[in-house]
């Protein structure tokens, strides 16, 4: 186990919920309902608490009941950003953490570049006491990245169904966003993806073609009428889920 003890500023408006985001971040729509479903969720997590795959810890400061809060990474990708917080490096394995010792687990945007996630779902449920709770995030739609490290997406069934067959039961599963806002969203990163190339014109080609997507669209998407917003197609399974067995 290797500890690092490198704290960094935290603060990172890209993964906050600030309408002035929808003018320079190109993952408005996808960061800003991640962060809305966490803020709802993360106070019932409370006392030790592991977040798991925890990069900057960009969410730590939702968890205003956790009494300690520990960073947990595999050393590859921990070593890999120089402003990481991880506190703890783990072999990919087996967490350096004693049975029944945790009260919380929360894990965002990290199962789909778990290729032993069923594994890990397992490890999960060891350090953490009965009833203890797991927050956990992963997309459903988004592109490769991280490469060569992404290795899955899952449907809403597949993570009920890991989840339950390893001593979980589901409090609350939501999808984030729905057909219309993730089609607007691969819209809005298509088109950065091209803007982002041209650095002394970027931030006003940013302005001109992709804020209005996510300004207009968010507002058309609040007066769709229900039977539109189909959620057979989302951005992201948000689980709080309690260990049960």
């Amino acid at each position: 186990m290797f500890v690092n003890n490198y704290k960094p500023n935290k603060t990172n408006t890209f993964f906050s919920n600030k309408r002035v985001a929808a003018f320079y971040n190109p993952l408005y729509f996808t960061r800003k309902e991640l962060y809305k479903a966490i803020a709802q969720l993360a106070p019932a997590l409370h006392g030790k608490v592991i977040d798991l795959g925890c990069g900057t810890k960009p969410y730590e400061h939702l968890f205003i009941h956790a009494n300690e809060y520990i960073g947990l990474d595999i050393e590859q990708s921990g070593n890999k950003d120089t402003k990481s917080c991880v506190d703890v490096f783990y072999d990919g394995h087996t967490f350096p953490f004693e049975n029944n010792s945790m009260d919380g687990v929360f894990s965002s945007e990290t199962f789909e570049h778990i290729f032993n996630l069923e594994e890990i779902i397992k490890e999960i449920n060891r350090v953490l006491k009965k009833e203890g709770l797991l927050l956990a995030t992963c997309p459903f739609l988004w592109p490769e990245h991280e490469v060569p490290y992404d290795y899955a997406r899952y449907t809403s069934f597949a993570m009920k169904n890991l989840l339950e067959k390893n001593g979980f039961e589901i409090i609350t599963f939501e999808k984030t966003g729905n057909f219309f806002i993730g089609v607007l969203q691969m819209q809005a990163l298509y088109l950065y993806f091209f803007i982002n190339k041209i650095p002394l014109l970027s931030s006003l080609f940013f302005i001109l073609f992709i804020s209005p997507i996510f300004v207009f669209g968010g507002a058309i998407n609040k007066i769709l009428p229900k039977f539109m917003k189909r959620k057979d197609l989302y951005l992201n399974n948000v689980i709080l889920a309690k260990k049960i067995s």
